[in-house]
């Protein structure tokens, strides 16, 4: 990855974490890290714990952010929700997507509640 990716990344993750805001949610983390991997975002909304995956694109080569959640993406999110749920049993979880596609001069956040299911 390179530093005008990370810094892409980091400028999306906070566009998301605004928005997210925005919607009432609250921000319980950003890159939580587990045994598995690295949580973007873990929020809460209401009752239910939710781990937000955000994808962001500065350019129209290879598609649009949301195109970036690929089946090895959704595996990875489905066992960080596994080990999440072994840590807090008791609590109802969520895996959303905020794809943020900054084309023009105004970013286009696109908010996908409950992206992936199933396990």
């Amino acid at each position: 990855m390179t530093f005008k990716s990370k810094e892409l990344g980091k400028d999306g993750e906070s566009m998301a974490c605004h928005f997210l805001l925005e919607k009432g949610m609250k921000i319980v983390g950003t890159n939580v890290r587990l045994r598995v991997g690295e949580i973007d975002i873990l929020a809460e909304d209401g009752e239910t714990l939710v781990i937000v995956e955000v994808k962001t694109k500065n350019d129209y080569n290879y598609g649009t952010a949301e195109e970036k959640i690929d089946k090895h993406k959704i595996h990875k999110l489905k066992l960080l929700a596994r080990e999440l749920s072994i840590e807090y049993p008791d609590r109802c979880l969520r895996i959303d997507v905020v794809a943020i596609n900054n084309f023009a001069i105004k970013p286009e956040i696109n908010y996908i509640f409950n992206a992936v299911t199933g396990s």
